[in-house]
């Protein structure tokens, strides 16, 4: 099984930039400190304001493969404890589960030969009635059908919005 942490950071961020977005679909990718025995805690996340509607997202990879080359960077390049994750977007007018869409694109990316990595995450969040994530999260395989992750978030973040 797979467990992934959202960092506090992370959520706090997610909660800034969701209530930003409102209705629109906004998205990007997850890099995470690998912890051991199936665990992950994602430390950073790009954001990605362009590219969405009320019912879609369409990443831009140029835009994230720059904040994944910063990220290696502040990390020391350590890609067996620190690396790219998968994806991320949001869901904010309907349920926080991937569309068909969605799965399909996934493992689109897992298929892919030039992808090195052994799996991929995706995480669907929004921000639920009472201001805090809701959120699930889906591991892609090769040849394989996606499973569900175990998706740990902190509770009572805080966000405040900041010009």
């Amino acid at each position: 099984m797979i467990d992934v942490y959202l960092s506090t950071e992370c959520t706090a961020r997610l909660k800034i930039e969701l209530r930003r977005a409102a209705s629109i679909e906004i998205g990007g990718v997850l890099a995470a400190e690998n912890l051991g025995d199936g665990t992950f805690k994602v430390m950073d996340l790009s954001v990605q304001r362009s590219g969405g509607s009320v019912t879609s997202f369409v990443r831009n990879s140029n835009v994230h493969r720059r904040f994944m080359r910063r990220f290696f960077t502040r990390t020391g390049y350590r890609y067996e404890m620190f690396n790219y994750l998968g994806e991320w977007h949001s869901h904010p007018r309907f349920p926080a589960e991937p569309s068909t869409a969605d799965l399909r694109q996934m493992q689109k990316l897992i298929e892919d030969r030039r992808q090195q990595a052994h799996f991929l995450v995706l995480l669907v969040i929004k921000l639920g009635r009472n201001g805090n994530l809701e959120g699930s999260a889906h591991a892609f395989r090769r040849g394989q059908m996606p499973i569900k992750v175990r998706l740990h978030l902190p509770l009572h973040v805080d966000a405040e919005v900041t010009a």
